[in-house]
């Protein structure tokens, strides 16, 4: 699969660097600085283009910038009409203070707004630092990963490149459940960094009830 990524950030690389060693194509576009777009590419062995480039491109483009950067992102990425768009992004403010919008919209359905022609998924996966380490288990048991989005050709689309993060899956349902998701996620950054408890995460519990 040829996978495009905007953004040059640890979890950029981080991905970047597992889809290469599945053997999937990666190109890396859009950071505000030309050398760490070109130094992370040369770390995980991809190309780099213009976001516009990375676009055309990929099957699966992921957007992976912060908050700020993920409009201007995806205007400099030209057409995205039929694209599969797969956004880990989550609306948090410069600080990792707090969210910047939430439970009324999400950043992800603000995203769709811009991203109009795309066919828009988000799923957030584990902490870059979790995935550089080689594993993404804590004592053995798998994280939940939490996916939305309104089109399930999309969400199979993405599955290739979810299955190597070694995740349990969540579907959560529409894109509009990204208004409950994103506050989940802000509650783990705010664990891991706020608090000092290093890399978290989450895992769902489900109880099949005992038949009669």
């Amino acid at each position: 699969m040829k996978v495009g990524i905007l953004g040059a950030g640890a979890m950029a690389v981080a991905l970047g660097r597992i889809w290469r060693r599945q053997g999937h194509e990666v190109m890396l576009a859009f950071s505000r600085e030309a050398t760490k777009l070109q130094r992370a590419a040369d770390e995980i062995d991809a190309t780099t283009g213009g976001a516009a480039d990375a676009t055309a491109f990929a099957d699966v483009l992921v957007l992976a910038t912060g908050w700020s950067g993920a409009v201007p992102a995806l205007q400099a990425a030209g057409s995205l009409r039929g694209k599969v768009l797969w956004s880990i992004v989550t609306p948090m403010k410069s600080d990792f203070s707090a969210l910047e919008i939430g439970t009324t919209t999400s950043g992800s359905e603000q995203i769709a707004s811009v991203a109009r022609e795309a066919r828009v998924v988000a799923c957030w996966p584990p902490f870059a630092e979790m995935i550089a380490s080689g594993s993404t288990r804590f004592d053995g048991r798998q994280q939940s990963l939490l996916m939305c989005g309104d089109e399930p050709q999309a969400k199979q689309a993405i599955a290739p490149l979810i299955e190597p993060l070694d995740g349990d899956v969540i579907d959560a349902g529409p894109l509009r459940a990204a208004r409950f998701i994103e506050p989940t996620m802000m509650l783990l950054i705010h664990l891991a960094y706020g608090q000092h408890k290093g890399p978290v995460g989450m895992q769902l519990l489900r109880r099949q009830e005992l038949s009669k």
